[in-house]
């Protein structure tokens, strides 16, 4: 099963999509998983045992409490989602439960993927550590890969403030395992142009 789009696909088809997808389809052993630190995965043998690959990109995006907050706004309406070739409806309330799909453009059609928030994290400031803002969606029956991913924004104890994307995933369709390879450098790129997006939105000239 495959969610496919030849255009832009509008909130019906999104929401269509999302009643089909049915439930997780990767293991529940592993759910949750991506709100471990990156080195905590790297070490993880049951996920590299059960095929996952790790994808995952830290960047420093500024600096200041107020670049923090607005770097958090920017994940709760999905900003690092708006690019010309993915999008998720910037609407989707960012809260543990909630069904979305992210819009992916490959080649000509549209992929519809459907996701679910996993869990929302936040930490606040104090006087001796700074805050954090994140959450992770797992892949739904219907996505071409199976894991999670997470996305968020940390302003650590510098008073510096990073941007991370973290995901484990594996084929989870025949489309996915024959270019697998492809859709690995993609993965890459996103977290690449996701950044940037998000530097864009915390900019002062944005």
């Amino acid at each position: 099963m495959v969610f496919l789009c030849w255009t832009r696909p509008s909130s019906q088809e999104q929401k269509a999509c999302i009643i089909k997808s049915g439930d997780f389809n990767y293991d529940s052993k592993h759910r949750g998983a991506s709100a471990k630190s990156a080195s905590s995965l790297q070490q993880d043998t049951e996920l590299s045992k059960n095929g996952f690959s790790l994808n995952h990109a830290r960047i420093l995006v500024g600096s200041g409490l107020e670049t923090y907050e607005k770097g958090k706004t920017a994940l709760q309406t999905w900003r690092h989602f708006g690019l010309e070739w993915a999008f998720v409806d910037p609407k989707t309330p960012i809260q543990s439960g909630v069904k979305f799909c992210a819009c992916v453009k490959e080649f000509f059609p549209w992929l519809m993927m459907p996701l679910q928030v996993v869990y929302v994290n936040e930490e606040k400031k104090t006087k001796k550590a700074g805050a954090s803002f994140g959450f992770g969606s797992g892949t739904l029956q219907g996505h071409l890969l199976g894991g999670e991913e997470r996305f968020s924004i940390e302003l650590d104890e510098n008073n510096q403030v990073w941007y991370e994307v973290l995901s484990f995933s594996k084929p989870a369709h025949f489309l996915s395992l024959i270019g697998y390879p492809y859709v690995h450098l993609r993965q890459k790129y996103f977290a690449h142009q996701s950044t940037e997006a998000i530097k864009k939105h915390l900019s002062p000239v944005s």
